[in-house]
């Protein structure tokens, strides 16, 4: 039971970051300094509980080596997924960046050297179908901007997820995300002084967007290590699915935003074939 609720806890965190992200960029703010705070808050949060859990932060060079280019996409993933709600609507960023799912199952079907099986092929085509839908209804308002920054945050976290797996079957998770983290929280502060692009909200509303997106995403990042411990991952990432309804909801509720009838159709189309990706995955196992 205690899997279940972290996995649905951290898909509502996540979720609602995404839609109060708007909070702080219409308070003056930008997503880099977002990022970077959210980063920093991240890492904080993951050294501490590996201190207090007795695992200490070192790791071995030629795991450190691959927790370098991790880590890059990982910052990647925490700027380009918030960044997004700068220039298109919060509802198709969060479906535009849920598409890693079905990346990362095209990924690791290349990577093997196999096709994915029936079941999993009519999964991605009504996953690709529904999102054309939903691009095709609405290309000609979105900014191009935040469409490529949500595609670039789904395209890092699949590399995320497939390099993790494959190049670092060994090691406590936790440290080794910390060091990913860290690199992820380094570079952002980097780009960020480098390019003079630090710059702090000027509302009160942009303050409490900012640090709720931070204390959001930093909160529910360990939900989905508890729930990866706890039912595995198939369980964990079909309870990821309510995460972009989550901001859909969320983004109506705060904002007004409301998805038209065939960008309705096309957002149950790819939450469906992702879900029924998962589904055959989990059947397989």
């Amino acid at each position: 039971m205690k899997g279940y609720v972290a996995a649905l806890g951290c898909s509502v965190c996540l979720g609602l970051a995404v839609a109060v992200s708007r909070y702080a960029f219409e308070g003056g703010t930008n997503g880099v300094t977002v990022a970077a705070l959210r980063a920093w808050l991240v890492v904080a949060l993951a050294g501490g509980y590996c201190l207090w859990s007795g695992r200490g932060l070192s790791l071995p060079w030629r795991q450190w080596r691959h927790c370098l280019w991790l880590g890059l996409l990982m910052a990647n993933m925490f700027y380009a997924n918030i960044a997004a709600v700068q220039f298109i609507p919060i509802s198709l960023a969060a479906l535009l960046f849920f598409t890693y799912p079905t990346m990362v199952a095209v990924g690791n079907a290349w990577l093997d050297q196999r096709w994915p099986d029936g079941g999993r092929l009519l999964a991605l085509a009504i996953a690709f179908i529904g999102l054309a839908i939903m691009l095709g209804v609405s290309l000609a308002s979105l900014d191009p901007i935040g469409v490529m920054l949500s595609l670039s945050a789904a395209l890092a976290t699949t590399g995320n997820v497939i390099g993790s797996a494959r190049v670092m079957p060994t090691g406590d998770r936790w440290v080794i995300f910390w060091h990913m983290a860290l690199i992820a929280a380094c570079t952002l502060l980097v780009v960020a002084l480098a390019t003079n692009a630090l710059n702090q909200p000027e509302t009160a509303g942009g303050w409490a967007g900012m640090v709720g997106v931070a204390l959001l995403q930093a909160s529910g990042i360990p939900l989905f290590y508890i729930a990866l411990a706890d039912i595995g991952p198939e369980r964990s990432s079909m309870f990821n699915n309510v995460q972009p309804v989550v901001s859909i909801i969320a983004a109506y509720a705060l904002f007004g935003e409301v998805l038209t009838l065939p960008q309705w159709l096309g957002a149950a189309m790819v939450l469906g074939g992702i879900a029924l990706m998962q589904w055959f995955a989990m059947r397989k196992t």
